[in-house]
C-alpha cells in the first residue's frame, strides 16, 4: 500500500511538467498564429499550402499577381458573395444559420452541403491544408476568429479573391481573368464575374470560358443574386 502511494507520488511531477509543456505549446502556437495573421493583415503572402501541394503534384502557378480589392470588379466581389455568402457582412466569421441548415438536411437525409463562409474559406486557403478532418476544422475556427478580428472583412474578401483556386495552377483573380477572358480584374464585366463565381465549386473541373449546360444556369442565376447583393447593400462592409 506504502510503495503505491510511493510511485503515485513520483509520477505527479511528470505530470505537472508535461501539463506544463502543453500549456506552452498551445500558448506558443497562439502566438505565432496572431503574429502570422498580423503579418497578412499588411503583406500578401508568398503562396499559400494547396498552391505548394499542387507544385508538388506537378502543376505549376500560373501567372499569380495578389492585387488591392480596388483593382478587382465590384461586379466580381458581388458575385462571390452571393454565390458563397451572402451573409458575409453580416456574421463574424461563421455563419450559424447556414450551420443549422445544413445540419437538419443531413439529419433529413439529403446530401449534406457545405456551409463554410468566405471568412473560413480564406482561413484555410491562406493558413491551412486540404482536408475534412475535425482537428484541421478545429484550426480553420481559430484562424477564422483571428482574420475577423484582425484583418476585417475587407481584407478578407481581398484575400480570398487573391488566392482562391479557378483553374489547375490558376489562383487569385487577376490570373483567372486574363486566362478566361484576357482582361484584368477590375475590367470584367458582370456575366464574366458571374462566371467566374460560378466555377469556385469545383475550379478544376469546370471552365468558366466554356460552361457546360449545368454552368450557364448557375451563370445567370449569379448574374441576378450579384444585382440583389448590389440592390440590397449586402456589400456594404466593402465601402470605405
Amino acid at each position: 500500500m506504502t510503495a503505491g502511494v510511493g510511485h503515485q507520488r513520483d509520477r505527479r511531477p511528470s505530470l505537472r511538467r508535461a501539463l506544463r509543456w502543453a500549456q506552452a505549446g498551445l500558448l506558443a502556437a497562439v502566438v505565432l498564429s496572431l503574429g502570422w495573421v498580423c503579418l497578412y493583415a499588411v503583406v500578401d503572402p508568398p503562396g499559400t499550402p494547396l498552391m505548394l501541394i499542387r507544385r508538388m503534384q506537378g502543376v505549376p502557378t500560373q501567372g499569380w499577381t495578389p492585387v488591392p480589392l480596388d483593382r478587382i470588379a465590384p461586379a466580381l466581389q458581388r458575385a462571390v458573395i452571393g454565390a458563397e455568402d451572402s451573409r458575409f457582412c453580416s456574421h463574424h466569421g461563421v455563419d450559424w444559420e447556414a450551420v443549422d441548415a445544413a445540419m437538419d438536411e443531413d439529419e433529413e437525409g439529403h446530401k449534406l452541403r457545405g456551409a463554410s463562409t468566405i471568412s473560413q474559406q480564406t482561413a484555410k486557403n491562406a493558413f491551412l491544408w486540404p482536408g475534412r478532418t475535425w482537428l484541421r476544422k478545429g484550426v480553420e475556427f481559430g484562424f477564422t476568429e483571428l482574420i475577423e478580428l484582425v484583418w476585417g472583412k475587407r481584407r478578407i474578401l481581398e484575400m480570398y479573391l487573391n488566392i482562391v483556386e479557378w483553374g489547375d495552377g490558376l489562383y487569385g483573380a487577376e490570373a483567372a481573368s486574363r486566362a478566361y477572358f484576357g482582361v484584368p480584374a477590375a475590367a470584367l464585366s458582370p456575366s464574366q464575374a458571374a462566371a467566374l463565381a460560378a466555377v469556385l465549386p469545383s475550379p478544376r473541373k469546370w471552365n468558366a470560358r466554356h460552361p457546360g449546360p449545368y454552368v450557364a444556369r448557375r451563370i445567370g442565376i449569379l448574374e441576378q443574386r450579384a444585382a440583389l447583393v448590389a440592390r440590397d447593400g449586402l456589400d456594404a462592409c466593402l465601402r470605405r
